[in-house]
């Protein structure tokens, strides 16, 4: 799964990788976005803005319109299937920009030890995303799910799943155009990701600090 990412761009990423996009005038940086908070996304119908949504898919047809957070993750086997997910899958696609996402990984005691990942060229992550639109009397909620898939070597040795992460400009433009399907939503090519262990602090949501970018010394595994 995909359970917290960061943005926040340096300047050169913002130069290399998001010249094409017109940005806020104020950029919100955030080093742990968590899910049922509000985020940066580029979608299909506006593709040279960011727009803000909640993370956290509420499907238009909800009764109440309620962000639980339990849809922050769209399976690609499935995504096709599920009734929350088949609709915005078919109309409704979006690319989420990250500078890097956390996994945890369980060691023999059952700890959890978070990792932040990202490129190794150290450009920005687009990951594939979805998103709807809930109106009720004059309300109008737009939320959006990342999808993932299996995981690539480097994942591997962490998690069984991660982000579909769209790896090159005409990936990321055929995805928002709606363009070929399912074609460009596989695990990242093996080798294209670094990571290093991060403090335990991130484990709480709610909590932001430049800190989390900061590499901690690794554990010793016993196996």
């Amino acid at each position: 799964m995909c359970g917290r990412y960061s943005f926040a761009p340096k300047l050169k990423q913002i130069e290399e990788d998001l010249s094409n996009v017109v940005l806020p005038a104020q950029l919100e940086i955030k080093y742990n976005i968590a899910p049922t908070q509000s985020a940066y996304v580029i979608t299909g119908d506006n593709p040279l803005a960011f727009q803000k949504m909640e993370w956290g898919l509420v499907p238009y047809w909800s009764k109440d319109g309620k962000n639980t957070g339990k849809l922050i993750n769209a399976r690609l086997e499935t995504i096709d299937e599920k009734p929350s997910f088949r609709e915005p899958f078919t109309n409704r696609h979006c690319l989420v920009p990250a500078d890097s996402f956390y996994e945890w990984r369980r060691e023999p005691n059952n700890r959890k030890i978070p990792f932040r990942i990202f490129n190794k060229d150290n450009r920005i992550l687009f990951m594939a995303g979805i998103w709807d639109e809930w109106k009720d009397a004059g309300q109008i909620k737009r939320t959006f799910s990342i999808i993932t898939c299996s995981p690539n070597k480097e994942m591997a040795e962490i998690h069984n799943r991660m982000p579909v992460i769209l790896a090159d400009q005409v990936a990321q433009m055929d995805w928002l155009k709606q363009k070929g399907d399912m074609v460009h939503l596989e695990p990242l090519k093996d080798g294209t990701l670094d990571m290093y262990q991060v403090s335990d602090a991130l484990n709480k949501a709610g909590t932001d600090s430049p800190t989390f970018h900061k590499p901690v010394p690794e554990q010793w595994r016993l196996f």
